[in-house]
């Protein structure tokens, strides 16, 4: 099965790219990225803190099927309804550092819209550590739901 979510890192490269087209209003999109109780079910994962405002952060955190609890967080550095948010990105406790994230929205049509990411790393490295995980596999499960939870919502 072909996965929905495109996601590429050139060799050499300090970046990953990824893209992905949503049967989903770019308005209803950027709710998703936006709204803690969209984001809580899509990202399965409990909004702590969300200020959705330049230099407002954001605090993130899971809990894995052995009860461990994992914190993300971040400082939101740009935000600009319905077309960009700008941000770091830390996944708590692990090797993986402090990550910057271009998170771009675009209307393809009335009800269809593109979110394309691209992240930044410190060193090829991290990048490299990244791409060597399930994170493909995860962004497109995260993503599915994504579209699912906001079918629902569109649907009422």
């Amino acid at each position: 099965m072909e996965l929905k979510t495109k996601v590429s890192g050139e060799e050499g490269s300090q970046q990953i790219i990824i893209s992905r087209e949503f049967d989903l209003p770019v308005k209803q999109l950027f709710k998703a990225y936006t709204e803690p109780e969209l984001i809580e079910q899509w990202m399965d994962t409990k909004v702590l803190k969300l200020e959705n405002k330049r230099h407002g952060s954001f605090q993130f955190e899971t809990t894995d099927s052995k009860g461990n609890k994992h914190g993300f967080n971040g400082t939101i550095h740009d935000l600009v309804e319905n077309q960009k948010i700008t941000r770091t990105f830390e996944i708590e406790c692990t090797n993986f550092p402090v990550q910057l994230e271009f998170i771009d929205f675009e209307e393809v049509t009335p009800d269809t819209s593109k979110l394309t990411m691209r992240i930044v790393f410190r060193a090829t490295q991290d990048k490299d550590n990244m791409l060597n995980i399930p994170f493909e596999q995860g962004i497109n499960k995260a993503y599915d739901r994504l579209q699912k939870i906001c079918d629902k919502l569109l649907n009422i």
